[in-house]
């Protein structure tokens, strides 16, 4: 059970059996990679790197619940988080895909697991909101402080303002929208590519929110909250260190990012965050091909509820969802 709200102790992992980037999410996603690597060899470095990080994290004293996905119509099951979340008080949220074959990745097992192991006392709907081409992708959409209670969520396709604030009256979070684009004016399509929050730190992109009044304002809310600010360069972005997951382990906190992601912080903001955590590098480099705005650690889905009385949270990266997305 962990004592940090921001920072669960169990994640749910998807392990995936035919992985690869998904062609229906390419158009508004310009993280989503190129890969000289064919089909096959793509599934098999998918599954060998999920099973890799799953007992990297079991190592740490994380709780992994797995569930495998041999199905060849969801190439991005690996990262739940987008199309559920769960919350303090026993409640699931079950969100609004934008892409169709997306959709296919709900699945009823999961909720069942949590009914089983957690107690559950409300699960919100909000799929069907899917026939009105209204979305919002779950913690790839936002980005969740569960401590000041503060949904952040970049304006997009994939993220409507209705829907959010829909989600944050029912699970009693204050919507924070902004928009943000890279330097050729693409708009950043899910917000937990951009920014990761801690307990007591925050990484952000925040050169990359277009309206400064909103950006000051973004920050001044994580200095309120005694968070220690790391900005992050849009290089670092692409390179994917805005995703990443705060989970409690048997040591104490630790934080789940990608090699790649690790790879681009600096000394300095490495020694910023070995200030609050232990950064734990992983491999999920056929993963990242994929970056449906949820990257590495959104393949991982975190559960931030108690044991007793919980159940878990999108993780990846917001619960490395399948790890982090």
């Amino acid at each position: 059970m962990s004592l940090f709200p921001q920072a669960p102790s169990a994640v749910v992992m998807i392990r995936p059996h035919h992985f690869h980037p998904n062609e229906e999410t390419e158009i508004d996603n310009s993280f989503q990679g190129k890969t000289l690597l064919n089909k096959q060899q793509i599934k098999t470095q998918a599954y060998e790197q999920v099973s890799a990080v799953g007992k990297i994290l079991e190592a740490e004293g994380i709780t992994v619940h797995r569930f495998e996905d041999e199905g060849e119509e969801t190439p991005d099951s690996v990262f739940p988080n987008n199309w559920f979340s769960t919350h303090t008080g026993g409640q699931i949220a079950i969100y609004p895909m934008y892409a169709k074959n997306r959709r296919k990745e709900r699945r009823s097992d999961i909720i069942d697991l949590l009914k089983q192991d957690y107690r559950v006392q409300d699960v919100v709907d909000y799929s069907g909101l899917e026939y009105d081409d209204i979305f919002l992708e779950g913690t790839g959409a936002m980005v969740l402080d569960h401590i000041e209670r503060i949904a952040y969520a970049v304006r997009s396709k994939r993220t409507d303002s209705h829907v959010l604030e829909r989600f944050c009256t029912h699970f009693n979070y204050e919507p924070m929208v902004f928009d943000a684009q890279d330097r050729q004016g693409v708009s950043v399509y899910h917000t937990n590519v951009l920014m990761c929050i801690g307990s007591d730190f925050v990484m952000g992109g925040f050169e990359m929110m277009t309206d400064p009044k909103r950006r000051a304002q973004i920050i001044q809310r994580f200095e309120s909250a005694g968070k220690r600010i790391i900005s992050l360069t849009e290089q670092q972005i692409n390179a994917f260190c805005g995703n990443a997951l705060e989970l409690t382990g048997k040591s104490g906190r630790i934080l789940a990012l990608s090699a790649k992601a690790y790879a681009a912080l600096t000394v300095e903001q490495i020694a910023l965050l070995e200030n609050s955590v232990k950064l734990v590098p992983l491999d999920v480099s056929a993963i990242e091909l994929a970056l449906v705005g949820q990257y590495d650690v959104c393949w991982l889905l975190e559960y931030i509820y108690q044991k007793d009385n919980c159940i878990p949270v999108n993780l990846y990266y917001d619960v490395l969802n399948f790890v982090i997305s």
